[in-house]
């Protein structure tokens, strides 16, 4: 009976599709902090017993780590035989991995090859495929084109993403992909942030799926989006790409932004907290100005005041000093007296009527 077959990590990427299910044998902590596409979690030992296998090395030497490890394993497997994959037909066909493709993804695929499912060890586990997406990171995004739509805290750029993807636009949305939406009032309640690789992940995956031939329309990010940093090769493709500058109202601004952030409405102590952060720009004085207009429910007031104040020299420095044509950017000013979703439609419908199918061309230097 055929043992199980080792493949490259190209090999398994331009395959991946063809399998029936990819199998992670790492730990669950591991798992979590990112994984292939599409895999699922498949312990062959858990987050605790590894940690016993490897105090066991440590102290006692690798045949005793060896045979604890190899009787957990056991255990772990016969578990998943009896529950996750007993009811696999016999057509079925997996892809395991490990961290480099040795004793955890070559336990489980031997047992599962030898009840005769055709299976597939990763060749150098994730630790193959995380060389292959910073490899790609640094280059893919000079394949391509992109539209940097910029304006100020309020104008709606995540939104208008998310307009132009649904008009089938190409859009790369970092805030999405970050769990952040990019300020010191960025985290988004109930939805923590990935760890950096695997936000590069999502990166990878989702430039590894673009046209070159079509615009990428992406918002005017800074480097770092929270605690994920972009890649450096895709923020200097960014900051060299042409502009377009989306302009509202004060007016507009400010009712956009209390729909956006109504969590804060609902709790102003957790806005107070996170408005600390801007205590060494501003002063604690002023700051607690701000926090008592928060307390006080003066929205229109502190909102109005902190685009003054602070987001709006910030955007201003920030994409005059980092992105190289700010100046001959295009402008799509929003309707003052509309509703906002209204207003960013029409400003969506306008973005995808200027940026028809367009084949990719170099960047500028900056």
């Amino acid at each position: 009976m055929k043992g199980p077959r080792t493949v490259s990590i190209v090999d398994a990427l331009a395959a991946l599709d063809q399998y029936d299910a990819i199998l992670d044998a790492r730990s669950p902590a591991e798992f979590a902090l990112d994984h292939l596409p599409g895999a699922s979690s498949a312990p062959v030992l858990d987050d605790v017993e590894r940690a016993e296998v490897g105090t066991l090395h440590a102290r006692e030497g690798a045949f005793v780590a060896r045979r604890r490890g190899a009787a957990l394993v056991s255990r772990n497997i016969a578990t998943l035989l009896d529950t996750r994959f007993g009811g696999m037909p016999p057509e079925w066909r997996p892809l395991v991995y490990c961290w480099r493709g040795g004793n955890r993804s070559g336990s489980l695929a031997t047992v599962l090859s030898r009840i005769g499912w055709r299976v597939d060890v990763l060749e150098g586990g994730y630790r193959a495929y995380r060389r292959q997406v910073v490899a790609d990171l640094d280059e893919l995004p000079a394949r391509h084109r992109f539209i940097v739509v910029a304006g100020r805290t309020g104008v709606g750029k995540s939104r208008l993403l998310q307009l132009l993807a649904e008009r089938n636009a190409q859009v790369l949305d970092l805030e999405a992909l970050a769990a952040h939406r990019g300020s010191v009032l960025g985290p988004i309640p109930d939805n923590p942030q990935p760890s950096q690789k695997g936000f590069e992940s999502k990166l990878w995956r989702a430039l590894r799926g673009y046209d070159s031939a079509r615009p990428i329309f992406v918002e005017s990010e800074s480097r770092k989006i929270g605690q994920c940093q972009v890649p450096g090769p895709l923020i200097e493709r960014m900051r060299a790409s042409e502009c377009v500058v989306v302009t509202a109202s004060p007016e507009f601004r400010i009712r956009l932004l209390r729909e956006d952030y109504e969590h804060f409405v609902d709790d102003p102590e957790l806005f107070a907290e996170r408005l600390s952060a801007l205590v060494p720009l501003h002063g604690k004085a002023r700051v607690a100005e701000w926090e008592a207009q928060a307390r006080s429910g003066d929205w229109d007031g502190l909102v109005g005041e902190l685009l003054a104040a602070h987001y709006g020299p910030a955007y201003d420095r920030s994409m005059g000093r980092n992105f190289a044509h700010i100046d001959a950017a295009r402008s799509v000013a929003l309707a003052a007296g509309a509703d906002c979703a209204g207003a960013l439609a029409d400003a969506a419908d306008r973005l995808a009527a200027l940026y028809p199918l367009a084949p990719a061309t170099p960047a500028a230097a900056p």
